[in-house]
């Protein structure tokens, strides 16, 4: 089952643009992040595809993987659709995000391991999520927040807070989105030919898509994972951590 991590990036950003060069304890954000996954040793191979020529240099000069997409695209997994296209012999694709620095071995073990076996054969998507407890960033629009049921599997992502705690009595537990997730290639292949859809437009939020298509995602469970850098409080926050190792 040859598995390979593609890490979709560009330069624009609507909330902190040129966020993948900004420098994070002396690397850029996506060199950091192509360098963790990597290190991971899970893949068979990784690369960055991105459309622009600034974050391919940088790849690519410091002796990493890069492919430059064709044109543009609305969502990081309409973009590494586009470059496993033509690779026949991949099964698994996983899409690290490009501004997850802190990307580690053991969740992406835990997340290919949903792949495997005759359960394994129904998975087409899967994801990983963390547990969030500070009701700021329950609030903050910045943390996707997902609902499962009781298999695991994805009922909803959202920006707002999911589910809605009108009974305050009850102990709910919400869950975090985090931007790395596997496809079976043909699953790639056949989101990237659907349209965006109403959900996935108004949420901002790609793997809607799959939820209009009748396609859930495996939830994953897994411990903290550092910091996304969506935003440059974010990137300072990364920052601290590091210095803090």
């Amino acid at each position: 089952m040859k598995t390979i991590a593609l890490i979709p990036a560009r330069y624009a950003a609507s909330r902190f643009p040129g966020k993948m060069m900004a420098v994070l304890a002396g690397k850029t954000v996506i060199w950091r992040t192509y360098e963790s996954a990597l290190q991971t040793g899970v893949f068979d191979e990784v690369m960055v595809v991105t459309d622009s020529d600034i974050i391919y240099d940088e790849i690519v000069s410091h002796g990493g993987k890069a492919i430059m997409s064709k044109r543009e695209h609305e969502s990081g997994s309409d973009r590494i659709a586009e470059a496993v296209e033509n690779m026949l012999d991949v099964e698994i694709v996983v899409n690290v995000q490009g501004d997850t620095p802190f990307t580690q071995k053991e969740p992406l073990e835990k997340l290919l391991k949903v792949f495997e076996g005759e359960e394994g054969k129904k998975v087409q998507v899967a994801s990983l999520m963390q547990e969030l407890k500070d009701w700021k960033d329950i609030e903050d629009p910045n943390f996707v927040k997902v609902a499962v049921d009781r298999n695991f599997n994805s009922l909803f992502f959202s920006r707002s807070v999911i589910p809605y705690p009108r009974d305050k009595s009850i102990n709910t537990t919400y869950y975090e989105h985090i931007g790395i997730y596997a496809f079976r290639r043909e699953a790639l292949l056949l989101f990237t030919k659907t349209p965006m859809t109403p959900l996935e437009a108004a949420e901002k939020v790609e793997c809607l898509r799959y939820l209009e298509m009748g396609i859930p995602l495996k939830m994953v469970v897994t411990d903290y994972m550092g910091v996304e850098i969506d935003t440059p409080e974010d990137l300072e926050r990364a920052s601290r951590l590091l210095e803090e190792k």
